[in-house]
C-alpha cells in the first residue's frame, strides 16, 4: 500500500467515512493532475473533502508559510471547512479569518502561519493590504462557491486579492449552480470541468401545504406536529419574519433556533451548534442557510416563504435528500396564491391527524475552554464520565473551539452534570461550565 492511499486511508477513518463517492475520486485525480479545474456538485455532495485531499496531498510540510488560499462566501462556511481539516488530522496548521472575528485574533494566528488560511473576500484583502502573512509561497487558490461570493459583492475584493498573488499555479472553483459566468479576473486557462449537476438526488420528494389563511402560522404548526421530532429547516425571506414566527413556534412549546444575516456571529455560530447536536431539532433561516453550513442530515425543509428566484429553491431544496439519502421540501402555499413559474405542479400533502412534536432530549453544555488550552473532545468526555458519573448514551456531541467548547447532555442529568463539573481545573485550567 502507497504512502498516499495509506494516509487517504487514515483520513477518512478519522472522519468515519468508509469511502469516496464518484464525484469525490473524479475530483481526486483531476486535481491533481490539472491546473485549472471548475468543480459542479449538488449541495451535500462533499465538495468539501473532493478538493481538500488533493490539496493537503500536495502541500509541502517544511515549508513554514501559507502554501493554500481558500475563499469563501460566509463566516459559517469558513468554520466548517477549518474544522473539516482539523478532524483531517493532517498535522497541517490550518486558520480562518473572516468579518465579526477579532482582528487581534486573526493576528496571533497568522503569526505562526497556517499552511492552509480560510477567509470571507473582505477579511482576506483587508490582511493583504496590511501585509499580515507572506504571498510568495502560495500556490493553490480555492474560490468555494464562487458564485455565492459574486452575488453577495465580494467581486472587487476577490479581483483585488487574485491579482495580488502572482505565483498560483493550480485555481479549483467550486459551485452548485451552472448559472454563473466565471469573471476573466480569476485567470483560469482552458479549465477542466467536473460536472455532476445532471445527477441531482432523486430521493427528493417536494410536496405542497394549503394554508386556508394569509397568515400561515397556524398551518406552520400543524405541519411541525405532523412531522413530529425530524430535524428540519423552514426558511423566510425575510429577518422581521423569522422573529414572528420564532415568537409564534414558542408560544406554541415548539423548540427552535435562528440563523439570518443580521444575527451576532457568536449567536448564529451557536445556532448551528444546538442544531447539530439535537438540542434543537428546527432552525428559522433566510437563504443564508440554503449553502455552506455544516448541519446535520436534514429530514426536511419547508418554504414558509417561496423564494423569489429558481436558484434559492434549489439550494434551500438541497439542504435535504442529500447524499443519496431521502428528504422532503414542503411548499406551504395559502390557497388564493399562484405559484412561481420555476416551481412545477405540486402534489398536495393532506394534514390529518397532528400529534405533538416530542421535546429534545438534549441540552447544550458551555465550556470556558478550548483547544488553546490543550483540552480535547477526549478530555472532556473523561471530565463528565469521571465528575458526573455520566455513561455514553447521556453524552452527545461535543465541539471544541479556540478558547470554549460545547457539549450536548441528556436533558435529564444537564443540572447534575453542570454541578459536578463547574470550577473544575482541567488540564491546568480552571474551567467554567454552564448551561448555554
Amino acid at each position: 500500500m502507497s504512502k498516499t492511499i495509506k494516509n487517504q486511508k487514515n483520513i477518512l477513518d478519522k472522519l468515519r467515512i468508509k469511502k469516496l463517492n464518484t464525484m469525490q475520486e473524479e475530483a481526486k485525480e483531476v486535481i491533481l493532475s490539472n491546473t485549472d479545474i471548475v468543480l459542479l456538485s449538488p449541495t451535500g455532495t462533499g465538495k468539501t473533502l473532493a478538493f481538500l485531499l488533493p490539496i493537503i496531498q500536495e502541500l509541502d510540510p517544511n515549508c513554514e508559510d501559507v502554501q493554500v488560499l481558500i475563499l469563501v462566501p460566509s463566516r459559517e462556511l469558513a468554520i466548517q471547512i477549518e474544522q473539516v481539516v482539523r478532524e483531517m488530522g493532517t498535522g497541517f496548521k490550518t486558520n480562518a479569518v473572516y468579518g465579526g472575528r477579532s482582528g487581534f485574533q486573526d493576528k496571533m494566528d497568522l503569526k505562526h502561519r497556517p499552511a492552509i488560511l480560510i477567509g470571507t473576500p473582505g477579511r482576506v484583502a483587508d490582511h493583504l493590504r496590511r501585509d499580515r502573512f507572506p504571498i510568495h509561497f502560495i500556490k493553490t487558490l480555492v474560490l468555494d462557491e464562487f458564485d455565492k461570493s459574486l452575488e453577495i459583492g465580494f467581486e472587487s475584493e476577490m479581483h483585488e486579492i487574485v491579482d495580488s498573488l502572482p505565483l498560483i499555479e493550480k485555481r479549483i472553483l467550486t459551485s452548485a449552480t451552472h448559472e454563473v459566468e466565471i469573471p476573466e479576473f480569476v485567470g483560469l486557462n482552458k479549465p477542466r470541468y467536473i460536472d455532476y449537476l445532471h445527477e441531482e438526488i432523486s430521493q427528493l420528494k417536494i410536496k405542497k401545504i394549503i394554508s386556508p389563511t394569509k397568515d400561515k402560522l397556524e398551518t406552520l404548526v400543524t405541519t411541525l406536529n405532523k412531522l413530529g421530532g425530524q430535524p428540519g429547516i423552514i426558511f423566510c425571506n425575510f429577518k422581521e419574519t423569522i422573529q414572528r414566527v420564532s415568537d409564534f413556534l414558542t408560544e406554541n412549546s415548539i423548540s427552535h433556533g435562528c440563523f439570518y444575516g443580521g444575527m451576532e456571529q457568536k449567536d448564529r455560530e451557536r445556532a448551528l451548534i444546538k442544531f447539530r447536536n439535537g438540542t434543537h431539532q428546527l432552525i428559522i433561516a433566510t437563504d443564508l442557510a440554503a449553502r455552506g453550513i455544516d448541519v446535520p442530515e436534514i429530514k426536511f425543509i419547508i418554504h414558509y416563504h417561496l423564494p423569489l428566484r429558481s436558484q434559492e429553491f434549489t439550494h434551500r431544496n438541497g439542504r435535504t435528500a442529500r447524499m443519496n439519502s431521502n428528504g422532503t421540501a414542503y411548499v406551504i402555499q395559502w390557497e388564493e396564491e399562484e405559484l412561481p413559474d420555476f416551481i412545477p405542479e405540486l402534489e398536495i400533502e393532506e394534514l390529518k391527524e397532528p400529534k405533538l412534536r416530542a421535546k429534545s432530549q438534549w441540552k447544550t453544555i458551555y465550556i470556558s475552554g478550548g483547544r488553546r488550552d490543550k483540552i480535547s473532545k477526549g478530555d472532556i468526555a473523561g471530565l463528565f464520565f469521571k465528575q458526573a458519573n455520566l455513561n455514553k448514551d447521556e453524552l452527545g456531541i461535543i465541539e471544541i473551539k479556540q478558547d470554549c467548547a460545547y457539549v450536548s447532555v441528556q436533558a435529564s442529568k444537564v443540572n447534575h452534570a453542570i454541578k459536578s463539573t463547574n470550577n473544575i481545573k482541567l488540564k491546568k485550567k480552571k474551567i467554567r461550565v454552564s448551561l448555554l
